[in-house]
């Protein structure tokens, strides 16, 4: 028999190793996009001292702990605060006006990793005066970085960099006031955690939960592939009251997914949209 390609058995190990992680732990992967996913799990072979998917399937399988740190390596917690200063200066001058209207309005935070943008909107919030009259929920599938977004401590060496993008976001105070700095560590006031709900919740495999004025669901989109993509669109508009506002990351689009025409465009280049239909 001859030998088939190394490639090809690498991507029926993977396929493999993701099958066995949705059916034994509920997590699905399989529909993410290929070549980020497979850094990744490369990155947690190396890690975990192997030399192959199937072993990692093997240990992922029968330990516990090493899954959790395999669910980490796959989640990709990238953020900041205030990240892409200028969509939250679209915010304020677009959506804001739409959310005075409202008596009660209520937030979802999809993918909100370890709570950086969450406190950043909302500090923005607060600032416009609606903060007091919003609920956010911050969602993520991974309870590790949901433990420490709930917690709204950061690293202090990251508070210069972080006020800079709050000026750059059209910050209104001074950057520090929203926090207390102690040891190594930024520790963000408690009147900003007041209304925020922090919760796991898989776009994947997890329905809707609520009905909402504002759908935050930024920089999540590119890691999953078009099918995947227009289920996750399926869920958020499905999410969104009417007249309600969406952002989605620079780098994602309503282009060409199934609710394309039921937005307007509030901010195109910022990519946030308002629903119409």
């Amino acid at each position: 028999m001859s030998p088939k390609n190394p490639n090809e058995l690498e991507d029926i190990e993977i396929q493999l190793l993701l099958e066995g992680v949705y059916r034994y732990y509920g997590f699905d992967f399989r529909n993410y996009a290929m070549a980020s996913l497979k850094r990744r799990i490369w990155n947690t072979i190396r890690a975990e001292k192997l030399t192959s998917v199937s072993g990692l399937q093997e240990k992922v399988l029968h330990d516990p702990a090493c899954m959790e740190r395999f669910l980490l390596g796959l989640s990709v917690n990238v953020t900041a605060m205030f990240r892409d200063p200028s969509f939250y200066i679209a915010f304020r001058n677009k959506a804001v006006p739409l959310l005075r209207t409202y008596p009660f309005i209520r937030i979802w935070h999809a993918g909100c990793s370890t709570g950086e943008e969450v406190y950043s909107m909302a500090i923005l919030l607060f600032e416009e005066g609606l903060y007091h009259r919003c609920r956010i929920y911050a969602t993520d599938m991974n309870e590790a970085v949901l433990r420490k977004a709930k917690a709204g401590i950061f690293s202090l060496h990251l508070m210069q960099e972080y006020t800079q993008l709050y000026l750059r976001a059209g910050g209104k105070e001074s950057f520090s006031k929203y926090y207390t700095a102690g040891y190594d560590g930024a520790i963000f006031h408690s009147f900003l955690k007041e209304n925020l709900i922090f919760s796991p919740h898989n776009l994947v495999t997890d329905a809707s939960f609520n009905e909402f004025n504002v759908i935050l669901c930024r920089n999540v989109l590119i890691y999953f592939n078009k099918e995947l993509q227009d289920q996750v669109h399926k869920l958020l508009y499905g999410s969104l009251k009417m007249f309600g506002v969406l952002g989605l990351g620079k780098q994602e689009t309503l282009i060409s997914s199934p609710y394309e025409e039921s937005y307007e465009e509030l901010a195109a280049q910022e990519k946030l949209y308002r629903r119409i239909e």
